[in-house]
This record gives structure tokens, sequence and C-alpha cells, in this order.
């Protein structure tokens, strides 16, 4: 409904008694349509006006009534676009992008021929640098899972979820048996860590809108400081509104 029902007070030409005519507005296809009802009671009929008053209650339910919406389940791995930003296919297809890159470079062969072992690497903080709200962990998680997955290097925990498993280790210490409680000072240490951005522009101009992402990520020696491998990875999308 677009308006609360109103009364207007006129006096009778027959009767000279006043007399109330309700006034009600209802949502019909989008149109504020004046709906032709006049009650012609007493003004002091309270009982006239309570029944107007439901009657533009029902009016106002029907009126607002609305189709559901349809759902339809796709495909997980499926690519969708709905409105240009940053989605989860996104997140998918560039971690499994950077991991490639930083796999296939010269700092992987020396590691494992310096050491003749895989190399552990945490991923670090991925900052949020674009102009969405966008939930880092989502693409840190597929980094991780890339690497896991190419089975060339160690991945260890880091941030939060290290946290909570040394604090569960802590608790073993005082109620698991001794066979089965672990120890402290066993973690396997990294040798490595990922960290890096994702950053946005965004152009426009009319009802067209260019998005353009980079997401730049760094592999850090822990021991010595040094970068061992900077890449990106660019997405560009045309939005027409």
């Amino acid at each position: 409904m677009s308006g609360n029902p109103g009364y207007d007070t006129h006096t009778d030409g027959t009767s000279g008694r006043p007399v109330t005519f309700l006034r009600i507005f209802v949502l019909l296809s989008g149109r504020r349509t004046r709906i032709p009802i006049h009650l012609r009671v007493p003004i002091m009929s309270r009982f006239a006006l309570l029944l107007c008053g439901c009657l533009a209650a029902v009016l106002t339910i029907q009126s607002c009534k609305t189709t559901p919406s349809s759902v339809t389940r796709i495909e997980e791995t499926s690519v969708t676009d709905l409105s240009g930003r940053w989605n989860d296919t996104d997140a998918r297809l560039v971690a499994k992008a950077m991991v490639d890159q930083v796999l296939s470079q010269n700092w992987l062969n020396n590691f494992v021929g310096a050491n003749d072992r895989k190399p552990v690497v945490i991923v670090g903080m991925v900052r949020n640098k674009t102009h969405e709200h966008i939930d880092p962990e989502v693409f840190t998680k597929e980094v991780e899972r890339s690497f896991i997955n190419a089975q060339t290097v160690r991945v260890v925990q880091g941030g939060e979820k290290r946290a909570e498993v040394r604090a569960e280790r802590a608790d073993q210490q005082e109620y698991a048996s001794t066979s089965t409680m672990k120890k402290w000072g066993l973690e396997v240490g990294a040798d490595y860590m990922m960290q890096g951005s994702i950053n946005s522009i965004v152009d426009s101009n009319n009802k067209q809108k260019v998005v353009y992402y980079k997401v730049n990520l760094e592999l850090t020696d822990i021991q010595t400081n040094e970068i061992v491998w900077i890449g990106d990875k660019e997405i560009k999308k045309l939005v027409d509104k």
C-alpha cells in the first residue's frame, strides 16, 4: 500500500448530518491507484471506522504479496559472474594459476638440491586493498589447497588456526594420558612464507563498467628474509549495467 486510509467529513445535503468518506489507496501493478470506495457512516460510529480499517488492512496484504524466488542448484566449480565483483571463481582460478607460477621457478629446485627434502611453506596475510568487501581467507585457503594438491611442498598452519592447535596441545599436557600427549617443540618449522595483496581499479562510463583486479604474491625465505619469488595475476571484467 502506498498510503494510509484517510477519512473526509462532509455534511449530508439531505439530512444535514455529518458523514465520513473513506479514502483508500493501494499499489496495483506498480501504480498508486485510488479505490472508489465511499462508505457513508455517522462520524461517531466507531464500529464502521473499525470495519473500514480492517478492509484497508486486507487490501494492503493482498497488494504486497510477491512471487517467491526461483532457486537452481549448479556445480560448485561452474564459472558464474552476476555482478562483476570478485567471487569464488576468481579466488579458485587465481590461486591455482599463481601456485603453478611459483612452483615452476628455480627456488624450488635449488632448495631440494641443497636440502634433499621438500620445502615447508606457510601462507601468511593477503591484504584486501580493493574497493569491495573480500574475505581474504577464501583466497588463502585456495592457495593452501593448490600447494597441497601439487605435492611438491609441505604446508603448515598459521594465524588463528595455529593458535588453536597450540591451545589444544597445551590442554593435553594436563588432561591427556602420557602415551597420547603431544609434546612441545616438535612442530615443523616453515622455510618460506607467502604474503600478498588483492588490488582493484574501477572505470565506468554511462552504462558500462570495467573492473580490474591484480593479485600480487611474494615468497620470502624466513631464515634469510630474502624474497625468492614475486608473481601477479590480473583479471579484467566488462560489466553492462
